[in-house]
């Protein structure tokens, strides 16, 4: 989320230090909706960038081909390798998995541009899923709420077509 002030984990790549949301609200007379959005649109031309970082990280070469048992059978489609000898790539996963932790405006994410753009590039290159964290004590407090968010969890799953987790915190 470019716009948020503390992130509690350890990003390896966080939007925040390729754009400046409060420099792109001064620059272009935004509000913070828009501002937001701005970003997202911003950080996703410059998206091919962190594909290869996150593909460079997700598959290391293996310099010793004598190890079969940790090689993957899966590498990424712009390492342009024929699917018929993936089994003896020198490639070995090093990741179990990638979080791409996204703006919490569904709208701002899911129905934009730049959310597509993002979502597409990282399911044609890597298994994905998408999980929605509803906030469990205002469910409880209201149905309302708790339809709002399974109406929202359903519009992820039409929007991207990807596999839904739906977390109660």
């Amino acid at each position: 989320d470019p716009a948020t002030k503390l992130v509690p984990f350890g990003a390896s790549i966080d939007i925040r230090d390729t754009v400046d949301y409060k420099e792109v609200m001064k620059q272009h007379r935004l509000g913070p909706n828009g501002a937001i959005m701005t970003s997202l649109n911003l950080f996703s031309t410059k998206f091919d960038q962190v594909m290869s970082i996150l593909e460079n990280r997700a598959y290391q070469y293996e310099e010793e081909k004598g190890n079969k048992n940790e090689v993957d059978g899966r590498v990424p489609k712009s390492m342009n390798i024929n699917k018929d000898n993936q089994n003896s790539l020198p490639y070995k996963k090093a990741l179990d998995y990638i979080l791409v932790d996204t703006p919490g405006q569904i709208e701002a994410f899911t129905w934009s541009a730049s959310g597509t753009i993002i979502t597409s590039a990282l399911s044609s290159a890597f298994p994905t899923v998408l999980a929605f964290v509803v906030d469990t004590p205002r469910c409880v407090a209201s149905l309302n709420t708790f339809m709002s968010n399974m109406l929202y969890a359903c519009s992820m799953f039409y929007r991207t077509r990807l596999p839904l987790v739906i977390v109660f915190n």
